[in-house]
C-alpha cells in the first residue's frame, strides 16, 4: 500500500454503506483529478435489519449532496414526511398523556431562553405548543410543505419516514449510475494484513483479492473487520438502557386513514411501541425488556395496540430483533473505521440510527486522510468525537425514561440513580434550580441541543423550583411576543398546508423530471 489515500473499499451495503459511498463519491468524484476510487463488496442475499425507517432532518442536506432528487426519492421509497416525535403514556399510563418533540427549535431561540417565561406562567399550554406550530400541524396530520413547494424546501423543519430496505436498493443504484461507485456483489472471505498490521486486502468467493488503503466496515452486527479481524469488543449500556429485545411487523392501511407526520412512541408495561406511518404502510414495533417482559407478551401488546383480531394479526410476519445496546471501545482502528451496526447500536428511541451513519460518513469524507500517516491522527480524532457523541445520545436516550411517574418494575428500575450516567444526574439536580441553559452544553459534542431537552423535560412534567432572582422583564416580554408569534403561525400553517397523505398522493401522482 501507498502512503496516499486513494482507494476506499466498503464491505457490506445497506445504509451504512451506501450513504458512506454515496457521501465519498459525491465529496471526491471518481473520474475527477483528486478523486477516489470507492469500492462496495455487498453481500448476495444479506436482509436489510430495516428497523431505521425514520429519519432525522439532516437527511435532507445527505440527500441533497449526494444530488438526489427528492420527488424521486419520495416516490421510490414510500416515504412520508416527518416533523417529530409524538410520545404517549410516557409521563403515567394514561392515555390521554402525551407530548411532542418536535424538529423545529423554539421561535426566538437563539435571541432568548423563552423556557424560563413559559415555565413561569404556561397558561395551560404545552411547552412544544407555546413555542412551535409543529405539535397542531401534527395533531391536524398536516404536511411541512405545499403541493407547490421546491424539492428540500418546506414551511417548517422535517426530515422523513421511510423503507429502509427500499431505500438501500435506492442508493445502491444511485451511487452506482450516477456518482461511479464500483459495486461487488461477493461475500468476503478472508483478509490480509501488511507487518504494520494494517489491512492490506480482503479476499472475496468469486472476485479473488481486492486491495483498499482505507477499509469501511458496514458488515452490521457482525463487524467483520473491526470487531472480527482487529477485536475491537463493544462497550455495553444496558445498565442504562435496559430494552434488549424488539419486534417489528409491517401492517397495511386496512382504509384510506391520514399519514402521520410524526413518529408515535407509546409507552408499555416494559418498554415502547414505535408506530411509523408510511405513504404505502405502518411500521410498528415493541422495544421491550426481556427481564420484565416475555416475548409472547410483547407480541400480543402489539396486536392490541394495533387492534386487530387474533386471526387476521396471525397473517402478519412478526420479526424478532436483538438489541446489544452498546458501542465498539475504538471506531477507527489502523486503516479500518466502522459505520453504522458494526459501529455500535441503541434502541431506536429517537431515531439516532440513521443519523449517526450520516454523522460518520460525513466525518470521514470532511477528514478524509491525504495519507496512512495523517490516518494516526484523523482516526484519534474521531474516535474521540464519536464516543462523545455516543455517549451523549445514551444521556438523553435515558432522560426519556428517568422521568416518568409509572409504577411498573421497568419504570421504577429505571429511576434508579444507580442507573443513570453521572453527567445526567448531575444536570438534573442543576436543571431543579434553574432552567436549562446553552452555558450547560458549551463544549460537548452533542446532537441534541438545550431544546430537545426542553421539550422532554417540560413534556415529561419536570418540576424546577421558582426562578429565585425571578425572570427578568425583558425575557418575559420578548418571551410573550414569541409566544404571540407561535399563534399567528400556527394558525396560518393550518390554513395554508395539506394534508400529509394530499401532498404525498399529489408527488405519487406528478410525474415530473
Amino acid at each position: 500500500m501507498t502512503s496516499c489515500v486513494r482507494k476506499i473499499v466498503i464491505v457490506g451495503g445497506g445504509s451504512a454503506g451506501w450513504i458512506t459511498a454515496g457521501l465519498l463519491a459525491a465529496k471526491y468524484p471518481p473520474m475527477h483529478a483528486g478523486g477516489l476510487k470507492i469500492i462496495v463488496i455487498e453481500a448476495p442475499d444479506i436482509p436489510i435489519v430495516g428497523v431505521g425507517e425514520g429519519t432525522w432532518p439532516s437527511m435532507r442536506s445527505t440527500l441533497r449532496a449526494m444530488q438526489i432528487d427528492e420527488w424521486d426519492f419520495v416516490r421510490a421509497c414510500s416515504v412520508s414526511f416527518k416533523q417529530g416525535s409524538k410520545f404517549c403514556q410516557w409521563r403515567r399510563d394514561d392515555p390521554t398523556d402525551f407530548y411532542y418533540h418536535p424538529f423545529e427549535m423554539p421561535l426566538g431561540f437563539r435571541e432568548g431562553n423563552v423556557a424560563e417565561s413559559w415555565y413561569e406562567n404556561s397558561s395551560g399550554a404545552s411547552f412544544s405548543r407555546a413555542v412551535s406550530s409543529q405539535e397542531a400541524l401534527c395533531e391536524a396530520f398536516r404536511a411541512p410543505k405545499l403541493l407547490t413547494s421546491p424539492g428540500y424546501a418546506g414551511f417548517s423543519n422535517y426530515g422523513y419516514h421511510l423503507d429502509a430496505s427500499a431505500f438501500a436498493g435506492y442508493l445502491r443504484n444511485h451511487c452506482i449510475s450516477k456518482l461511479g461507485v464500483k459495486h461487488i456483489s461477493d461475500t468476503v472471505i478472508g483478509l490480509a494484513v501488511q507487518d504494520n498490521q494494517d489491512i492490506a486486502s480482503v479476499e472475496t468467493q468469486r472476485h479473488g483479492v481486492i486491495e483498499g488503503d482505507l477499509f469501511v466496515d458496514c458488515t452490521g452486527f457482525k463487524a467483520l473487520l473491526l470487531g472480527g479481524h482487529f477485536e475491537v469488543d463493544l462497550m455495553s449500556v444496558k445498565h442504562i438502557l435496559f430494552p434488549d429485545k424488539a419486534l417489528a411487523v409491517q401492517v397495511p392501511y386496512r382504509e384510506e386513514v391520514p399519514v402521520q407526520s410524526t413518529t408515535i412512541s407509546t409507552a408499555q408495561p416494559a418498554g415502547w411501541i414505535w408506530d411509523v406511518s408510511l405513504s404505502s404502510r405502518r411500521g410498528i414495533g415493541h422495544v421491550f425488556s426481556s427481564d420484565y417482559m416475555s416475548e409472547e407478551e410483547a407480541v400480543e401488546s402489539i396486536r392490541k395496540y394495533i387492534d386487530w383480531d387474533e386471526t387476521h394479526f396471525g397473517e402478519l410476519s412478526v420479526r424478532q430483533l436483538s438489541i446489544g445496546s452498546g458501542y465498539r471501545r475504538t471506531f477507527w482502528k489502523q486503516n479500518c473505521v466502522a459505520v453504522g451496526l458494526s459501529a455500535g447500536f441503541l434502541e431506536p428511541l429517537e431515531a439516532s440510527a440513521l443519523m449517526l451513519i450520516e454523522r460518520s460518513a460525513n466525518m470521514i469524507a470532511d477528514n478524509m486522510p491525504a495519507s496512512r500517516h495523517a490516518m494516526e491522527i484523523v482516526a484519534r480524532r474521531f474516535n474521540e468525537r464519536m464516543h462523545s457523541l455516543w455517549e451523549s445520545i445514551v444521556q438523553f436516550l435515558k432522560l426519556h425514561y428517568c422521568l416518568s411517574q409509572r409504577n411498573e418494575p421497568f419504570w421504577k428500575d429505571n429511576r434508579a440513580p444507580d442507573s443513570l450516567p453521572l453527567a445526567l444526574s448531575e444536570s438534573l439536580r442543576l436543571w431543579k434550580e434553574q432552567a436549562p441553559r446553552t452555558a450547560d452544553f458549551e463544549g460537548r459534542d452533542d446532537v441534541f441541543p438545550i431544546a430537545s431537552y426542553q421539550y422532554v423535560l417540560y413534556g415529561m412534567g419536570f418540576e424546577v423550583k421558582p426562578n429565585l432572582r425571578g425572570v427578568p422583564a425583558s425575557l418575559r416580554a420578548f418571551s410573550e411576543q414569541q409566544f404571540e408569534l407561535v399563534r399567528r403561525r400556527t394558525e396560518q400553517l393550518l390554513n395554508m398546508l395539506p394534508e400529509n397523505r394530499q401532498l404525498l398522493d399529489y408527488l405519487k401522482a406528478d410525474q415530473r423530471e
